[in-house]
């Protein structure tokens, strides 16, 4: 596994990605690509289509071009790496692909898209059948939208665009907002178990579907606690936290705390707390310093649905 994918998929249709527009897309969607989990695959499955593909295919190209779908970001930001998997294409996947992307404000439609100004951040690279392609990105602009091409036609399952996320926060103005939200920029930095499920699932957006979807510690056989310490969208006063357990039936944490950090100060937001499994549970906090970063502990063990801390940008 590449270093950058555990940065955020910025792409992903559960954050809000979209592919807008593609060449074509005759034999399996476009919207394919951007669809969370692994492609899955049952043999001698046919449609009108052919063989059912979890995947974007198109058809086989008789004159001269190459096909591309364009994908806008759901989390526009600056791009570390870019995973093109052509999970069960054998005999009909594109020999090259590359990827460009563009940063274009607004709501474009895909002919004003077309027009932007687009830059290659993925040349063209070799592809293989059935296999992921990770490739790293060091450039350091902020983007919203990429576009994948492949040479000349075939099938790719999945687009996976990992970077750090970079949203426009000046709409906030004068409201509140989620300051550990994926979306807004919030990052978990660390934290001290990731065995069952990934730290940040707790700062995605929309609720758990299941326990998969948030993030679970294997059980503790120690004195000790879990925890994890999550960088805000930016230096502000959280005056709402949710900790969710949903779906977590008999593996939530029996209590929590929440620690605000700024610089060397360390502030207590919520002291330890009992918490209920299968419970969203809301905590208004009386604190008014602002903080940068807020660490998260479960006791002893256990996972969390979702984190919020609602409150202001300083």
């Amino acid at each position: 596994m590449s270093r950058f994918t555990t940065l955020p998929d910025l792409a992903l249709r559960t954050s809000g990605g979209s592919v807008v527009a593609a060449s074509d897309e005759s034999f399996a969607e476009k919207e394919s690509l951007i669809r969370p989990g692994r492609p899955g695959f049952k043999a001698e499955t046919f449609g009108n289509k052919g063989q059912v593909y979890d995947g974007w295919e198109t058809r086989r190209r008789r004159e001269p071009g190459h096909d591309w779908a364009l994908v806008r970001l759901g989390m526009p930001g600056v791009i570390r790496g870019v995973v093109i998997d052509t999970a069960w294409f054998k005999g009909n996947y594109p020999p090259h692909a590359s990827v460009e992307a563009a940063a274009v404000e607004g709501h474009p439609s895909p002919a004003e898209l077309a027009a932007a100004d687009w830059v290659e951040i993925v040349p063209r690279t070799e592809l293989k059948g059935d296999a992921e392609h990770h490739v790293e990105v060091t450039d350091e602009r902020r983007f919203t939208h990429v576009r994948l091409n492949m040479f000349p036609d075939g099938g790719i399952a999945r687009l996976r665009v990992h970077g750090e996320v970079r949203p426009d926060l000046s709409v906030y103005d004068g409201l509140g907002l989620d300051l550990a939200a994926l979306g807004n920029g919030a990052l978990v930095e660390s934290c001290s178990n990731e065995f069952y499920s990934a730290p940040n699932n707790v700062l995605a957006p929309g609720l758990a579907r299941h326990q998969a979807e948030g993030w679970e510690t294997a059980r503790r056989r120690d004195d000790g606690n879990d925890w994890l310490l999550i960088r805000l969208a930016g230096r502000g006063r959280i005056v709402l936290a949710e900790i969710d357990t949903t779906n977590l039936l008999f593996n939530a944490p029996g209590w929590a705390a929440l620690t605000g950090l700024d610089g060397d100060r360390e502030i207590v937001l919520l002291p330890r707390t009992r918490l209920q499994p299968d419970t969203p549970h809301r905590f208004r906090l009386d604190h008014a310093d602002p903080v940068t970063h807020v660490q998260v502990d479960i006791y002893p063990d256990g996972g969390l649905a979702r984190v919020r801390l609602h409150g202001h940008l300083a």
